[in-house]
């Protein structure tokens, strides 16, 4: 049986329109790029395919006029900067193996007084706690709710550290990695300790009245989500998978008899979950205020995911608005040849901007409740997705069309309401026009240097647009001495994501970028490396990663992001995009000290340089 208003794939005559029609009125491109640039054609079934996953609608409604985000008044006359990082990659002699909030309370004020004006964050959606191994930021459970593993257990009122966890926090402490199980296991266990005593009556600060507020307002999405992870941690107990794909059938419908049942058994488990949710937006809250106090004019820059695991919470509790068999991926480019399938759930196109309450808008404020900006990952979701159907390879998934106009206007009204700037990460394969939308809607365009070149050369620095942030590296990049060194296309090619042959033609190009690189900082009357340096450290490395701060800073780019790996100079990337086991990616931290930065002769030269570059008005 098909709901009213819905496409059925098996009786076309029915809907009265036919396949191609249904196609392009629902955005299905009839065409996918192959790596040598050429265009084939979409098939039939895959048409079908893709139209099923989006559970058509005919009575699809236009989108309202759209109006330009926010921008604070401070970027009429100022450029600023701040630092970018991941939060779980600070190393303190006090947290528990993993970055946390009071971590970023300690870098907020750092910040500050290095002159930045934000702290640009991955994204902190909630991950799957009862499968903590599966640690990707961008492959979230839910990016309406948050991640309890960032939660300073130490810091929590009443709380003391028992002197029997003292070993094993300086096991965690002492890692180049992330150990998630570990630091899971030792925080859930900590905190469900912490929560009885709360629940008793422990004489904490944080008052139930409170608890009880932030519950309400988090309402059914608080609840299910809490529910999910309870389920979830039981599934995993007896022996079945975190994500609901993997459960029984009558665990699946988060409405039905059997979960309601068990829903009814666990109170008090969810209600610790729930408690978890408290406790994130206490700290976080904290960190907004320790923000402001520190001077930072914009406060927090939050990443926001393209989309939520195929598996997770967000899409048990919710299935109606997402996509039901096909996930986002990329098509076969130059730097992945088969394509790519990123097992990420998509809003549907009828409802991601429809309703009073739209769930793109849930999403946005879930994050600008407590940002100064927050980044659009793969903005070009704005104007489409590239979707796979499940039983499809990347090669045979297509195109379709997302309501851009409703979705900027959405955008627009939530980042005036909490007066939130807007970057959109505009790389990659975009729709014809989406740039140019973006900037009329008051999105900040994305720069990263190294992409930001032609056959002359580099851009120089002052041919930026205003309208951007700009960047030397991101999480998915070398920091600059392995840029240099080509280390970035020798790690393609060791994890298979090239053929060999490729990766010697780019590193040979790699050659001529670095010679390009050395002409732009002369240009600028900035000293540079001899560019046939195969690699460089020490004091050369130094120089050159300050040179090209230096050059950034001198943009004409609203924000400029400074990479903390960039100033610590890690060795390793923290991701290389297109693995999974072959690399330890999302689970690196840094080699430097939170304590020790300030020592650091590098952040002490770069942070004065961009103070002079980009004083404060």
């Amino acid at each position: 049986m098909v709901e009213p208003g819905r496409f059925d794939p098996h009786n076309r005559q029915r809907a009265g329109v036919p396949l191609d029609g249904l196609a392009r009125q629902h955005g299905i491109a009839f065409t996918r790029p192959e790596p040598d640039g050429t265009e084939v054609p979409i098939s039939s079934d895959t048409k079908r395919k893709i139209l099923s996953a989006l559970n058509v609608r005919l009575d699809d409604t236009s989108a309202p006029a759209m109006s330009a985000c926010y921008l604070p008044p401070l970027l009429s006359g100022e450029r600023v900067w701040g630092l970018t990082l991941q939060l779980y990659e600070l190393r303190s002699g006090r947290n528990w193996g993993i970055g946390d909030f009071a971590d970023l309370v300690e870098i907020c004020h750092l910040a500050g007084e290095w002159g930045a004006d934000f702290i640009g964050l991955n994204p902190l959606h909630a991950p799957f706690l009862a499968d903590p191994a599966r640690c990707s930021p961008y492959e979230p459970s839910s990016r309406r709710w948050f991640n309890p593993l960032y939660i300073a257990v130490d810091r929590l009122p009443g709380y003391t550290v028992s002197l029997d966890l003292l070993a094993d926090l300086e096991v965690l402490r002492a890692s180049a990695l992330v150990d998630y199980p570990a630091v899971a296991a030792l925080k859930l266990r900590e905190l469900r300790r912490f929560w009885r005593e709360w629940r008793d009556g422990g004489g904490s600060v944080y008052t139930p009245a409170c608890f009880d507020a932030f519950c309400r307002q988090g309402g059914e999405s608080l609840r299910l989500h809490a529910l999910f992870e309870t389920i979830s941690l039981d599934m995993v107990a007896r022996g079945y998978s975190a994500g609901w794909r993997g459960w029984p059938q009558d665990m699946q419908d988060a409405k039905g008899p059997a979960v309601q049942a068990f829903a009814q058994s666990r109170q008090d488990e969810i209600e610790f979950h729930m408690f978890l949710q408290w406790l994130v937006h206490v700290q976080l809250s904290d960190v907004v205020g320790a923000a402001e106090r520190a001077g930072l004019r914009i406060g927090l820059y939050l990443d926001l995911a393209v989309g939520e695991a195929l598996d997770g919470s967000a899409t048990w509790s919710e299935p109606q608005i997402y996509l039901s068999s096909a996930s986002i991926g990329g098509p076969p480019d130059p730097w992945a040849v088969d394509g790519q399938d990123w097992r990420l759930a998509a809003f549907l196109p009828s409802a991601i901007a429809a309703g009073d309450e739209p769930p793109y808008r849930r999403m946005l404020e879930a994050a600008m409740r407590y940002a100064g900006a927050v980044r659009i990952d793969h903005a070009a979701a704005l104007g489409r997705l590239f979707l796979v159907p499940f039983d499809s390879t990347p090669a045979e998934g297509a195109y379709v069309d997302y309501p851009k106009e409703a979705l900027l206007q959405v955008l627009s009204e939530a980042s005036h309401d909490h007066q939130c700037l807007v970057i959109g990460e505009d790389l990659g394969n975009l729709p014809a026009g989406l740039k140019e939308d973006l900037a009329r809607a008051n999105l900040l365009s994305y720069r990263i240097f190294s992409y930001e070149r032609d056959d002359t050369g580099f851009t120089p620095a002052d041919a930026y647009p205003a309208l951007s942030l700009a960047c030397i590296s991101t999480h998915d990049h070398q920091t600059l001495g392995g840029w240099w060194a080509g280390a970035d296309i020798t790690a393609r090619a060791d994890h298979g994501l090239v053929p060999q042959a490729v990766a010697d033609r780019d590193l040979a190009q790699r050659e001529t970028e670095r010679a390009d690189l050395v002409r732009l900082l002369g240009s600028e009357k900035l000293t540079a490396p001899a560019p046939d340096t195969s690699s460089l450290a020490g004091s050369d490395l130094d120089r050159l990663i300050l040179s090209l701060h230096r050059l950034m800073a001198r943009t004409p780019s609203m924000l400029l992001g400074v990479r903390l790996a960039d100033l610590t100079k890690e060795p390793e990337p923290t991701n290389i995009p297109g693995t999974s086991d072959s690399h330890p990616n999302w689970r690196r931290r840094l080699s430097i000290a939170l304590e020790d930065l300030e020592e650091l002769s590098l952040v002490a030269e770069v942070t004065a340089a961009l103070r002079a570059e980009r004083p404060r008005g």
